[in-house]
C-alpha cells in the first residue's frame, strides 16, 4: 500500500479536507493519477487543526506543530460493507503496536477505537466509510495523536502525550511512517480481529458504565464481528450496544 503524504500547515479538518474535492494540492494529485487502474491512497498530514473532529460533536484538542494529525483516504476493495468494522480493528491495533515500543507499557483499546495508555487517552480516531452497495468504496480514517504536547488546556478528561509518557520529544515524521508500515501489515494479517480484541480496555474487568437507563458495573466480554460492545452487568445479563449508546465511566 503505496501512500502519497501531503503535507498541510493549517486546515479546520483533514478528514473535511481530503473528502473536498476543493483542495488544490489534492485536485491535482488526483488529476495526475486519474489514469492509474490502482486506487489512489493518500494521507494528508496537518500542523495545525482549527477545528479537529471527534466523534459526534467533540473537538479534538492540538497544539500547533506539537502532535500528529491527519488523515488517509484508502480504498479497502476486500472488506464487505457488513465487516467495515474491520477497519477499526486494523488502525487501532496498528497504532498500538506503533506508540508501545516508544514507552514500553501495554496500549489499549477502549471500544470502539480511542487509543489508551493506563486510563489516559493518548489518541482518537474518526472513520467515515462511503458505501456502494455491498461494498466499501472509500475510507477516510481522521486520526489525532498526542505526541509532543505538554500541556492540556481543554476540559477533556484524562489526555496524555507522548511526551509526558517518556519525557522525551518524538520525531513525528518518524512516528508516522512506523504507523503506515503497521497499518499496512495488519491490512494482510489474518489475527488483526484478535489482536483487538485481546488489547481491549477492561477486557476480563468490571467497571462503571451509563446507558440511557442510568449508570451500572458490568464486566467487558467481547466485542462482535458487527462492532457491537457485549457487557455481563451484576445481575448476570448479557447486555449488547451500539457505538454511542453507552458510555465508559473512567
Amino acid at each position: 500500500m503505496d501512500f502519497k503524504i501531503i503535507h498541510i500547515e493549517e486546515t479546520d479538518s483533514t478528514n473535511r479536507w481530503l473528502r473536498s474535492s476543493q483542495g488544490t494540492v489534492l485536485s491535482e494529485f488526483l488529476h495526475e493519477n486519474s489514469l492509474r487502474t490502482v486506487p489512489c491512497e493518500l494521507c494528508v498530514v496537518a500542523d495545525y487543526q482549527t477545528a479537529g473532529k471527534g466523534c459526534g460533536s467533540n473537538l479534538w484538542e492540538s497544539e500547533r506543530g506539537k502532535n500528529l494529525t491527519f488523515s488517509m483516504l484508502i480504498h479497502p476493495e476486500k472488506i464487505p460493507a457488513n465487516e467495515q468494522f474491520h477497519i477499526t480493528e486494523v488502525v487501532s491495533v496498528a497504532l498500538c503496536e506503533t506508540l508501545e515500543p516508544y514507552i514500553n507499557k501495554k496500549v489499549e483499546i477502549k471500544w470502539p477505537n480511542d487509543i489508551y495508555v493506563g486510563d489516559r487517552k493518548i489518541c482518537g480516531i474518526l472513520i467515515e466509510n462511503r458505501l456502494q452497495g455491498s461494498t466499501i468504496k472509500d475510507a477516510i480514517i481522521g486520526i489525532g495523536l498526542n505526541v509532543n504536547q505538554r500541556v492540556f488546556l481543554s476540559d477533556a478528561p484524562n489526555p496524555v502525550s507522548l511526551y509526558q509518557l517518556t519525557g522525551q520529544e518524538t520525531n513525528r515524521d518518524a512516528l508516522l511512517n512506523r504507523f503506515l508500515e503497521a497499518f499496512e501489515l495488519g491490512s494482510q494479517s489474518n489475527t488483526t480481529s484478535i489482536d483487538y480484541r485481546e488489547r481491549l480496555f477492561r477486557k476480563g474487568k468490571e467497571g462503571l458504565y451509563e446507558d440511557k437507563t442510568g449508570r451500572f458495573t458490568a464486566r467487558l466480554t467481547d466485542v462482535l464481528s458487527d462492532g457491537r460492545l457485549q457487557l455481563v452487568d451484576s445481575e448476570g445479563q448479557t447486555r449488547i450496544y451500539a457505538f454511542k449508546e453507552v458510555q465508559f465511566i473512567i
